[in-house]
């Protein structure tokens, strides 16, 4: 048994208590919260100083296996590769304070098992395993003057490769089927144009009505979701009424599109870092001018977004979306966003709504009794300074994933 005692506790319970409070953690739980000192015996004491305890923060959209910039070019590396190169990224996520993540397309069931087993250290993943894309969509990389088969050898199947292409009703349902059944946690489709594709505008709306219907009857029959890239308004309430769950970037929203939002409980995940990062180091890192021109076409706009969600009262998940060596700005999201929304909000977002949005709601994302023991210890205070939660988590002193240390400093 563990205690931290002397912890000003922050969560979305907890947003303007600055009381001091020991928490009682037992195995991988969180056991009691108690305000002051409380004794268990033979238990381990740990005096945090008066520092902010926090839940481990939740990173809804990223691409763990997406160590090159260039994102089709990532399914072309040897398996093995591919996974060694993806063990740093995960350590860094982990680092930064990030204890779950859920994979946006590429992580399949064995790495996150690597990770539960402690095999190699991570944040805990909830996979999408492959994400899925219509011919010409935002999963097909090949350029206009290739012809050839999309998929000639399996390499969609490869530890890299973010997404595979699938047409049609029957395949779409086998597609689901086959991803449900390699351990996906829920499934990912493509259902507009995207930024690192090279021949789908942005504006593009993919898959057929059937073939998302299709898809979220699959996920709902094996009790689970589906997340979906989508940009433009349209493209958004096309599936959002056909029952998708969560709305993945959406920059091009609009009120209309962010009211039906809401009137479907339906989440949004923007990922502002990474149009910020590709904006920034994009061409240095291998992305095409042509992606490039496509991210000056949304990077502004998914401000905008912020406003028009928080306007309807969308529930937002923290995204990062970052691709090669642009993880390390993952963090940024978190003082991009609090420009607009505020620390507190960001924070409730990076937490407790992650935690609903992956089906965790009062496991993870918080601090209470019965809530996993993912905790972070933080010098500083995020709601005054959200940037104490920044850069490689040089700020945070402590993380623990199910009540054990990832790494503690030297209170």
């Amino acid at each position: 048994m563990l205690i931290l005692k002397n912890a000003r506790v922050l969560d979305a319970h907890h947003m303007d208590d600055d009381g001091r409070y020991s928490i009682v953690i037992e195995g991988d739980r969180i056991r009691e919260v108690a305000a002051g000192d409380v004794s268990y015996a033979d238990a381990t004491v740990i005096d945090v100083g008066g520092r902010t305890v926090m839940p481990g923060m939740i990173d809804c959209h990223a691409h763990v296996v997406a160590s090159l910039a260039h994102l089709g070019r990532n399914g072309l590396m040897p398996n093995t590769f591919a996974i060694l190169r993806a063990i740093p990224i995960l350590a860094g996520m982990l680092k930064r304070g990030f204890t779950t993540v859920r994979d946006a397309g590429g992580a399949d069931y064995a790495l996150a098992l690597a990770i539960e087993d402690g095999t190699i250290e991570g944040p805990r993943l909830f996979t999408s395993g492959k994400a899925l894309s219509q011919t010409g969509g935002h999963g097909d990389f090949r350029e206009r003057f290739d012809n050839s088969d999309p998929d000639p050898c399996g390499c969609a199947r490869n530890a890299g490769a973010i997404g595979r292409v699938v047409d049609g009703v029957d395949e779409m349902r086998k597609a689901v089927r086959e991803e449900m059944r390699s351990g996906a946690s829920q499934i990912k489709i493509m259902a507009s144009g995207g930024v690192a594709s090279p021949t789908d505008p942005i504006a593009n709306m993919q898959f057929s009505v059937d073939e998302i219907k299709a898809a979220v009857e699959e996920a709902h029959s094996h009790q689970t979701y589906v997340m979906a890239h989508a940009y433009t308004s349209a493209a958004i309430k096309r599936v959002v009424a056909l029952g998708v769950r969560t709305i993945e970037h959406g920059n091009l929203i609009d009120d209309e599109g962010a009211a039906l939002m809401a009137k479907h409980g339906a989440y949004a995940v923007p990922t502002l870092v990474t149009y910020d990062a590709m904006n920034r180091v994009g061409a240095t890192m291998g992305v095409s001018p042509a992606a490039l021109e496509k991210n000056r076409s949304v990077h502004t706009k998914g401000l905008e977004a912020l406003e028009i969600l928080k306007r309807h009262q969308v529930k937002m998940g923290l995204g990062t979306d970052l691709l090669g060596d642009m993880h390390q700005f993952q963090s940024d999201e978190l003082s991009i966003r609090a420009e607009i929304l505020g620390s507190a909000e960001v924070i409730r977002q990076a937490t407790q709504i992650g935690a609903e949005i992956v089906d965790r709601a009062g496991h993870l994302g918080i601090i209470a009794p019965g809530a996993c023991a993912d905790l972070l210890i933080v010098d500083g205070d995020p709601l005054v300074d959200i940037t104490v939660l920044g850069g490689q988590g040089e700020r945070i002193l402590g993380v623990m994933k199910a009540g054990a240390w990832a790494r503690l400093e030297s209170l």
